[in-house]
């Protein structure tokens, strides 16, 4: 509700007025996150007293709510307590409500075909034939909770604030550089009610520190398990790529969502500026690359909304991409395409580490000049091993100088950076890790 309030008033508000009403929202939530710090405090001690009663149960039940495939990056975790018998493991597909009925329907459709082949215990929380809602606390009755996204995207019959009676675990969907988005990342009342919170670095624990309300109390450096896959020797990554032909280089276009000018949040996507010089590179060097366009999963929704795009042009461009000989759309999951590429353009953050880990050469996009700038200090870490660019000729030396020749001056300093700062924690893997503490918490007293 509060969400579709503030959107109803964007829109009607002008510029300045929005931004000023903004800024004062921004002010109150923060003076209510430094009132509730005493809060945050009993919260801890009430955790303990749950995780005792939990530690007589015989049986465990641990919820993964999912609200968009992607961001589902708990794979290793879920399949790590679906072998211990003490563990119950179910995966709960959540509504995301921000664009209407129908968006909702298709999202949480495509998650359930995403995930049904992890077994039975993936239940849709909307049942289409009697159209009623799934009592989770009811019918579900979990003991521990794991939330794949922060934000109130969802009913909030499916968010913490409705679980204060669990213990409430979180791993981000992906990992932010950007300092401007430290509030957003760090310190919501979400990550300060949370049991724990399980991080990527130890910068990113140190950050939590230093940004959040509850000073990072409640955090846990783990590693992060959407890595987990770059670091396993045995994997063989399955080759979706349309053209097999090793000679063409591949390339991948990751475009972020926040399309909108936004001073107070976060404005990363090129894509209004790109979407038609991207397709005329494909053209031109459709004998020398091919591309596959990987777009944000909002991004589609927010330019149903535009004015100038719209549902029908929307798809039309989408579609595009499919029908080029040398390019495809992919809007599922992306580790076997990262793992199967040459190359990367990308302004979508959170891949400026996982695509890291790869060790191909990518051209971070920037949106603003000296963006780097604006990143936290994990950011500013990983921005020195990606090539930056703002405009299309930026694109085209990317191509030619680096992709083409292979030209890779950063390769060995990235490898040095994902050695010294990515490998997960204890010689683990990091859902080993997060699994294991887990575990340990709510042993047999």
């Amino acid at each position: 509700m509060l969400i579709s309030i503030l959107q109803f008033l964007k829109r009607i508000l002008p510029e300045k007025l929005w931004r000023s009403f903004i800024n004062i929202l921004d002010s109150i939530y923060h003076l209510l996150l430094i009132l509730l710090k005493p809060y945050f405090s009993y919260t801890r001690w009430r955790y303990q007293k749950i995780a005792k009663k939990i530690q007589k149960k015989d049986k465990i039940t641990v919820a993964f709510f999912v609200i968009h495939a992607s961001g589902f990056k708990l794979e290793g975790v879920y399949k790590l307590f679906l072998q211990d018998e003490r563990f119950v493991p179910i995966i709960v597909i959540c509504p995301y409500v921000m664009y209407g009925q129908d968006k909702m329907l298709e999202e949480m459709k495509k998650a359930h075909m995403a995930l049904k082949s992890y077994g039975p215990n993936v239940i849709m929380t909307y049942n289409v034939k009697t159209k009623k809602w799934l009592d989770v606390k009811k019918e579900i009755k979990p003991d521990i909770i794991f939330f794949t996204n922060p934000h109130p995207l969802t009913k909030s019959e499916y968010y913490i604030t409705h679980y204060l009676h669990c213990l409430t675990c979180y791993i981000p969907y992906g990992v932010n550089p950007s300092t401007n988005l430290n509030h957003i990342s760090l310190n919501q009342l979400f990550h300060n009610l949370l049991w724990k919170y399980f991080v990527e670095t130890e910068i990113h624990r140190e950050m939590s520190e230093k940004y959040s309300a509850s000073k990072g109390k409640n955090v846990v450096f783990t590693g992060y398990p959407g890595l987990d896959v770059f670091f396993i020797d045995k994997y063989r990554p399955i080759d979706t790529w349309k053209i097999k032909d090793r000679r063409i280089k591949r390339v991948i276009w990751a475009v972020h969502h926040s399309i909108h000018n936004d001073k107070n949040y976060f404005s990363f996507s090129n894509f209004m500026s790109l979407h038609q010089v991207m397709l005329d590179i494909a053209h031109e060097f459709r004998n020398e690359i091919q591309i596959v366009f990987n777009p944000h999963q909002i991004l589609k929704s927010k330019l149903y909304l535009e004015p100038d795009w719209g549902q029908e042009k929307t798809n039309s461009y989408f579609e595009q991409w499919n029908s080029l000989g040398n390019g495809q759309l992919n809007e599922s999951d992306y580790i076997d395409l990262f793992l199967t590429s040459d190359a990367m353009i990308v302004d979508s953050v959170s891949f400026l580490t996982e695509y890291l880990c790869v060790n191909k050469p990518s051209l971070y996009m920037m949106r603003v000049k000296n963006q780097i700038d604006t990143f936290n200090e994990y950011g500013k870490k990983i921005a020195a091993f990606h090539y930056n660019g703002s405009n299309e000729q930026d694109i085209r030396n990317f191509l030619s100088t680096i992709v083409f020749k292979g030209n890779d001056t950063l390769k060995d300093e990235r490898e040095k950076f994902v050695k010294s700062y990515l490998t997960p924690a204890k010689g683990n893997s990091a859902s080993e890790n997060i699994y294991l503490h887990l575990k340990n918490q709510v042993k047999y007293p």
